[in-house]
């Protein structure tokens, strides 16, 4: 049986920076094996450990669809996101995953699909958006909501930029008020309340979130208030998570454990949790 503790070793292969505090890495598996063989869904995540220096959990941020690599996409935070920041192109770390439950991209086909990110939560969204781009014939209309605190705050820039020039999709993004530059033409607004103005309509639509807590709980009101079924609102917890097998008890919010019940819940299960979610 394999060990599910040991990591692959993954060298990374182009280093992208998102905004000043955060930065995408793609990654590729040395083992030929492993890298024809690797799979994984949108929604779970993995450890990303720097010899020496210690590991941390983030989302695989690239969809399922397109192989030979994953990416993950991190915020700037502590010893080892410092460590991993000091990596160069042609380094090598340590990969393990992936773990956790995903996003049921099944049964969202048919359906209208409305993807609200915010800040590094864009990254979780992420995998999941471009995995049904990837699939767009299976799905109606997609609407896309990204956010952040400043212009220099948004996350994927340029992919943002794309997908407001596509005509199959509506991408909205906002900057909080004060975040905004000279040049800037998009929205001006929090993310709960840009997403009241724009007011999608939730008949027949699946809602994928993510973003700070704070974010998640008043985005789920905005929501609940357009008459989005608790069902079919999906988020993901992944900023509460560690060791990734439940282990340390820093993801356990009541009866759950994030890593090993999640990281992707309803908003239907998120109201049976406690409100500190």
């Amino acid at each position: 049986m394999e060990n599910a503790y040991k990591p692959h070793l993954v060298t990374i292969e182009s280093i992208r920076d998102e905004t000043p505090d955060v930065r995408t890495l793609r990654l590729a598996f040395r083992d030929p094996e492993v890298a024809e063989s690797f799979t994984f869904r949108a929604g779970q995540f993995a450890e990303y450990s720097v010899f020496g220096e210690g590991e941390c959990v983030f989302c695989i941020a690239s969809p399922p669809t397109r192989h030979g690599y994953v990416e993950c996409s991190f915020k700037l935070m502590g010893k080892v996101t410092s460590a991993l920041r000091d990596m160069e192109v042609g380094d090598v770390i340590g990969f393990r995953g992936p773990y956790g439950n995903w996003f049921p991209i099944e049964e969202f086909f048919g359906h209208n699909m409305l993807f609200i990110g915010g800040g590094i939560g864009m990254a979780p969204v992420r995998s999941i958006l471009l995995n049904c781009l990837d699939l767009r014939d299976q799905f109606r209309e997609i609407t896309i909501l990204n956010g952040a605190r400043s212009v220099a705050d948004i996350v994927y820039k340029e992919e943002v930029a794309e997908w407001q020039k596509r005509p199959d999709i509506t991408c909205v993004c906002t900057v909080d008020p004060g975040g905004e530059d000279p040049s800037w033409t998009g929205e001006i607004g929090f993310i709960p309340t840009v997403l009241e103005k724009m007011a999608p309509s939730a008949e027949d639509t699946y809602a994928v979130l993510c973003g700070p807590p704070i974010m998640i709980k008043l985005t789920l009101q905005v929501l609940e208030k357009l008459g989005f079924p608790p069902e079919r609102v999906y988020t993901t917890l992944e900023n509460k998570m560690k060791c990734g097998f439940g282990k340390c008890g820093r993801c356990n919010v009541g009866p759950v454990y994030v890593c090993k019940d999640g990281p992707v819940f309803t908003a239907a299960q998120l109201q049976q949790l406690p409100p500190d979610f």
